[in-house]
């Protein structure tokens, strides 16, 4: 990530948070389906990520090509995004899908457990090859895929879930529905104040250890952290944990692949 994406998205994300309690849900969805219409043009595209246009003429672009298609909310915070200075267009697209899964975190509320229901999902989904392929397929259509992702996830998730993973599979931009699923709970995370740890071992955690674990990792980095287990039986033993671009590999697989290295050499 450029430093000038890195400057662009905390200004976006600041948007977003100077509308406070006003987001809904409708915004997000609005949001998530403008970042796919530019994704379909790469003229506007190129002119929204062009530094030599002015801030201004790109929000009076937005309004032109938008008009009453967005709600008022939604409308202010594209034109603030597409205002930015964006490193590259694929950039500005990614920081459109930040503002909006963030925005629909907000509007979800302390009390929506978005986190672990994707969680869920992604876990049904990984689970079942034929499904991760109807998901992830580029050939498949977008429609299709959100309908199958609302079926899946039915009428016990949160409207803010519904929307980001409907939203979502529609325009994975190139990633695989398992890394794009943990790239949203870490969003999500992170607009609540939390972190998430991909933890996985060989066999299922207890619920004591997995809580035990938790606490740890709170201490360490200064903020709740949400786990999301996970079993891989090549590991053989242990535990690997991510938080991040921090892995902490205490698997013996990966010790034993580190043996190999040392008597190799």
């Amino acid at each position: 990530m450029g430093s000038a994406t890195r400057q662009a998205t905390a200004a976006s994300q600041t948007l977003l948070k100077g509308l406070g309690a006003k987001v809904s849900v409708a915004t997000a969805e609005q949001l998530f389906a403008a970042g796919r219409a530019l994704a379909k043009s790469a003229q506007l595209q190129a002119t929204l990520a062009d530094p030599a246009i002015a801030p201004a003429e790109k929000s009076k672009l937005i309004t032109g090509v938008f008009g009453k298609k967005l709600g008022a909310d939604a409308s202010k915070l594209l034109a603030g995004i597409a205002a930015q200075r964006w490193s590259s267009q694929q950039d500005l697209l990614a920081g459109i899908e930040d503002v909006a899964i963030r925005a629909a975190a907000t509007a979800g509320g302390a009390s929506a457990s978005i986190e672990g229901e994707i969680f869920t999902f992604s876990t049904a989904v990984s689970s079942d090859a034929d499904l991760e392929l109807a998901l992830g397929s580029k050939l498949g259509d977008p429609a299709a895929k959100a309908a199958l992702a609302a079926k899946l996830l039915g009428k016990k998730a949160s409207p803010s879930t519904v929307v980001i993973v409907t939203s979502l599979v529609q325009a994975p931009r190139g990633r695989r529905i398992g890394a794009l699923l943990a790239h949203v709970a870490a969003v999500v995370a992170d607009q609540s104040g939390a972190s998430v740890a991909n933890v996985t071992s060989a066999q299922e955690l207890a619920p004591a250890t997995v809580k035990a674990l938790s606490t740890t990792l709170a201490k360490q980095y200064g903020r709740q952290v949400y786990i999301n287990a996970q079993v891989d039986e090549s590991l053989i033993g242990g535990v690997r944990v991510q938080v991040g671009a921090d892995v902490i590999d205490g698997s013996i697989s990966a010790r034993l692949a580190q043996l190999k290295l040392e008597l190799v050499g």
